[in-house]
């Protein structure tokens, strides 16, 4: 499995998981563990390698716990502390990292709650943990500008250098992408302002302010949609990519066996933004069982089907998203029958990951 993939099949883990693990115990074993061994690549049962609960006198402070250190040809390279998953992180969490930061050889810390992970060096001192991580990695929403970076600090091509190296320049990035992010998700007063005052030729009153507050959030998510519609299109090489809404729930229902379906395809169909949103969950999930190039999806005008190795007779689930007052997932049993349940949101396939699998495994099987 490729390092991507692994990252998905991780991801996907912390997903159906993150309820269920409740304090930090929980956390380092189903999240931490399996980041460290599938991820990084180290042996997380190699004392050589990975020493959990790592010890060093700091000052006055005596007998301190480190969660787990990495290391390599004896050295620690990388220092990890963790935090139950319920927990946001904050600097205030990092202090014993500060402390064994300067008394370690590790140039890499690690803070964690095993869903978001911050990655701090020492930019601004030298043998100094900075406050600010120059690499945030968050499962929920992976960055997959950020994977090159990760992969360096995995077993198989460590590269502290190139990770030193590029850490100032992917602290600022990533710290501004995430600022700009911000202010697409809630526009600062600072940033109402900014654009207002470059397309209103009034005075900026308060009254002015107020009704520029609704139109930058609406524009900023007009762009943001037609910048992302772009792309599809020059990829797809569609004219127009559609976004469709969303509506209210309904009761599952069940339908007929899956048959020849899908070759009903023509110059009508549309696809859209939402349904191509979809796949990628369903492929992410469908990723733990098969690599990812051999699933596909195929547009028709009634439905968008995602199949196994582009067979019509390896359906693995279909996106009902074309009527306008209800969205459909539908999954299949074993013989091919396909149950539409009803979602209001795209995050709810997840939920219905256990029977996208169990299609995939009966043809597999």
């Amino acid at each position: 499995m490729e390092f991507a993939e692994r990252l998905a099949a991780l991801a996907l883990k912390v997903e159906n998981q993150r309820e269920a693990i409740q304090t930090e115990e929980a956390t380092k074993n189903a999240f931490v563990m399996p980041f460290i061994s599938t991820i990084l690549g180290y042996d997380v049962f190699n004392p050589l390698e990975v020493v959990p609960e790592f010890t060093a006198d700091v000052g006055v402070k005596k007998g301190e716990k480190i969660d787990y250190a990495i290391l390599r040809d004896g050295e620690v390279q990388i220092l990890i502390e963790c935090k139950k998953s319920t927990e946001p992180l904050r600097i205030e969490h990092a202090s014993q990292l500060f402390r064994y930061f300067a008394v370690t050889n590790a140039r890499i810390a690690v803070l964690t709650n095993g869903e978001v992970y911050h990655f701090y060096t020492d930019l601004d001192a030298p043998n100094r943990m900075d406050e600010k991580p120059f690499l945030v990695l968050d499962l929920g929403d992976i960055d997959e500008t950020l994977l090159p970076e990760l992969l360096k600090l995995s077993k198989d091509v460590f590269d502290l250098d190139s990770i030193v190296n590029a850490a100032e320049e992917l602290k600022y990035v990533g710290a501004l992408k995430r600022a700009i992010a911000a202010q697409f998700r809630e526009p600062s007063d600072d940033w109402i302002k900014f654009f207002a005052t470059r397309v209103y030729e009034g005075s900026y009153t308060q009254k002015v302010r107020e009704q520029f507050t609704s139109l930058v959030a609406k524009a900023s998510k007009q762009f943001l949609t037609e910048q992302v519609n772009d792309r599809l299109k020059t990829a797809l090489g569609t004219s127009a990519i559609p976004v469709t809404p969303t509506a209210a729930a309904e009761e599952a229902v069940t339908s007929q066996p899956a048959a020849q379906a899908d070759l009903d395809r023509d110059t009508e169909i549309e696809t859209t933004l939402e349904e191509l949103e979809g796949y990628q969950i369903v492929k992410a999930i469908a990723c733990s069982e098969v690599k990812p190039q051999r699933v596909v999806h195929r547009d028709s005008k009634s439905y968008f089907a995602v199949l196994l190795d582009d067979n019509n007779r390896k359906p693995i689930a279909r996106l009902h998203f074309n009527g306008k007052k209800q969205k459909y997932l539908g999954v299949f049993d074993a013989e091919k029958v396909e149950t539409r349940h009803p979602i209001d949101s795209l995050d709810e396939i997840y939920a219905h990951a256990d029977a996208i699998r169990g299609a995939i495994a009966g043809y597999l099987a």
